[in-house]
């Protein structure tokens, strides 16, 4: 091995330790928790350059994904951020009161409503994701495209476990 990191230290006295024991779930996990870490301080820090929280990113960047016009029901806001309807409420009440997204009566169902993303709204996650794949690419530039590539592919393999 070329290099070590805090993780080999921490393993290394572990096995040292315990040596009746296979360290490999940490060798892995706890480097995609240090990762996480620094993934969280880097999206918060870009939100904050947007004047975003989180959980407006995740409701305007729904929004945005959709395309045009930019709208989707509270049930389809629902399914794509997975929080309870009265969250989501809420943080439509919120968004709207910024003017970041419009309640907009559905054409198709006059009893239901629409959450249409502002010119505001687009301007801010437009700016936001930009921000957002830059300190991204930052993140993993020690990475060449080819590692990228197989890393995401792995994780992919992993995440779909817990989701079946």
């Amino acid at each position: 091995m070329s290099s070590s990191d805090e993780v080999d230290r921490i393993v290394a006295a572990w096995v040292t330790q315990r040596p009746d024991l296979d360290f490999s779930p940490l060798e892995v996990l706890s480097r995609v928790d240090r990762l996480s870490r620094h993934l969280d301080r880097a999206r918060r820090e870009v939100f904050r350059r947007s004047d975003l929280e989180s959980w407006e990113w995740d409701v305007l960047s729904a929004l945005r994904r959709a395309g045009s016009p930019f709208q989707l029901s509270p049930k389809q806001l629902l399914q794509q951020t997975l929080v309870s309807s009265g969250t989501m409420t809420n943080r439509i009440d919120r968004l709207v009161g910024r003017r970041l997204v419009k309640r907009e009566a559905d054409p198709a169902d006059r009893r239901s409503v629409l959450v249409t993303l502002s010119d505001d709204g687009r301007i801010r996650v437009d700016a936001a994701i930009t921000r957002l794949v830059d300190a991204e690419a930052e993140l993993l530039a020690a990475l060449p495209r080819g590692d990228r590539e197989r890393l995401a592919a792995l994780l992919r393999k992993l995440s779909l476990s817990f989701d079946s």
